[in-house]
């Protein structure tokens, strides 16, 4: 009898060939899905530094306080959650994290402030961890 088709051994070679090929893909996915996240949080804080100069601008102040608020032109993306440490006529300071990696953070300040946020350490240069 001549039949046509695929022998189970041939079919168990694909799936374990398919398998090592989602092994391998896998790993890179998450790294890049992490880096996505990382580079939200340094958008935002440099959003953020726009936002603080224009209320500056208007106000003589740089602002601190909850955001997002209507006094103060910025909106953060979803999931990240920016908070403003600090806020004097001198500089500001602040921080963001994202809910996907709440062990990370990027922080960034400008001018004079009383603490420097980890992990930033030149003014007004993003730093995350």
């Amino acid at each position: 009898m001549n039949r046509k088709g695929f022998t189970l051994i041939e079919l168990l070679i694909v799936v374990v060939i398919i398998g090592i090929l989602a092994a391998i893909a896998v790993p890179k996915f998450s790294a890049t899905k992490g880096k996505a996240f990382v580079s939200t949080m340094k958008s935002d804080l440099r959003n953020l530094m726009t936002s603080q100069e224009a209320y500056f601008y208007d106000n003589n102040v740089y602002y601190i306080g909850a955001i997002p608020n209507a006094a103060f032109p910025f909106a953060q993306s979803r999931d990240v959650t920016v908070t403003v440490t600090e806020g004097t006529a001198v500089g500001w300071a602040a921080t963001a994290v994202h809910a996907s990696i709440p062990a990370g953070s990027c922080a960034v300040f400008y001018g004079q402030v009383a603490a420097v946020p980890v992990p930033a350490v030149v003014e007004g240069e993003v730093a995350c961890n």
